[in-house]
């Protein structure tokens, strides 16, 4: 859900740096398995209707924010929100706006028919946070990852041409997750008091919602049966289970590791589009898919490389 900062960060999805050096069996298959829920998020949002999007995504808030208050009781760290400056509580708020409108984009793509282009999103995320280290960090990109930017905006140019417009969903949503991260960066608070700090600031609004939708006869917790209502509860572990897998793998594994297996998420997100859901393909737009995959295999190759001597590059989670 968020991203490894440039050098010297931390994890806003971890529970500290990550310092692994050697694979782990068991922090791979965590990655794997995290990896593998989100890229089969598509599976599962359809399921809830026929919830609207706006209501589903009030659901897997305010689902979220319960189970991970739950969890952090369990794991007794509320004295790290206890302790949390208002700064940190305003860049906890600025976050949680962040992820809402990443998170309500991609149920609305996927309940709409916009699988591929969501993927196209991810795929993009990583070259998305480099390019914010230059704009707002003020870092500076090596030639390999200057490259892969170039060849990722050919892509998404390609892409547009074709479609007659930009992929708007695609870029907003690589920029909602890009900006989240880097706001994550700099909040001092582990992996599981982050999202229960933004639970807490995004619970009231996301009953409210889910209040509305009720009062006015056009939500579905009721009169759907049994079966409805405990998909709309499972938004809250199906969001969570993965991130805390995450967690688990990121003090496990390498970085470089990471930065590879984090492409199974969207490529299982393109499979599903183009396979199962059968979105259209015209030629133009493989070129465009094909120029995004040659950027990510120069940016990756980059990543191992840097890796090597130890210094991170971004790598975004999911949504």
């Amino acid at each position: 859900m968020t991203s490894v900062t440039g050098a010297g960060g931390t994890s806003g999805c971890s529970d500290g740096p990550v310092v692994a050096t050697a694979l782990d069996g068991r922090g791979v298959a965590a990655a794997i398995g995290a990896y593998s829920m989100w890229g089969l998020f598509p599976a599962f949002w359809p399921l809830l209707a026929p919830a609207a999007p706006i209501e589903v995504l009030a659901h897997r808030i305010a689902w979220t924010a319960v189970l991970m208050a739950a969890v952090l009781s369990l794991a007794r760290g509320w004295g790290e929100l206890r302790r949390l400056a208002p700064r940190g509580w305003a860049m906890v708020t600025a976050a949680g706006l962040l992820i809402t409108v990443n998170w309500g984009l991609y149920i609305y793509a996927v309940f709409t028919g916009q699988v591929v282009e969501a993927a196209l999103g991810y795929f993009i995320s990583p070259l998305v946070s480099v390019l914010l280290g230059v704009l707002v960090l003020r870092e500076r990109l090596r030639p390999a990852q200057w490259t892969a930017v170039a060849v990722a905006t050919v892509a998404v140019v390609v892409i547009a041409v074709e479609s007659g417009r930009p992929p708007w969903l695609a870029l907003v949503l690589a920029g909602s997750f890009g900006l989240y991260g880097l706001i994550k960066s700099t909040v001092p608070l582990t992996a599981t008091a982050s999202l229960t700090a933004e639970g807490l600031v995004l619970g009231p609004l996301a009953l409210g919602v889910i209040g509305v939708f009720e009062l006015t006869g056009t939500g579905t917790m009721s009169g759907f049966g049994i079966g409805h209502l405990l998909l709309l509860i499972a938004a809250g572990p199906v969001t969570a289970l993965p991130l805390l897998l995450y967690g688990a793998a990121a003090r496990r594994v390498p970085l470089s590791t990471i930065g590879i297996l984090m492409y199974l998420n969207p490529t299982l997100q393109f499979l599903w589009g183009v396979l199962v859901v059968g979105e259209e393909m015209a030629p133009t737009r493989w070129i465009g898919f094909v120029l995004v995959w040659v950027a990510l295999v120069i940016f990756t190759a980059d990543l191992v490389r840097a890796a090597r001597t130890a210094r991170p590059v971004p790598v975004p989670v999911a949504p």
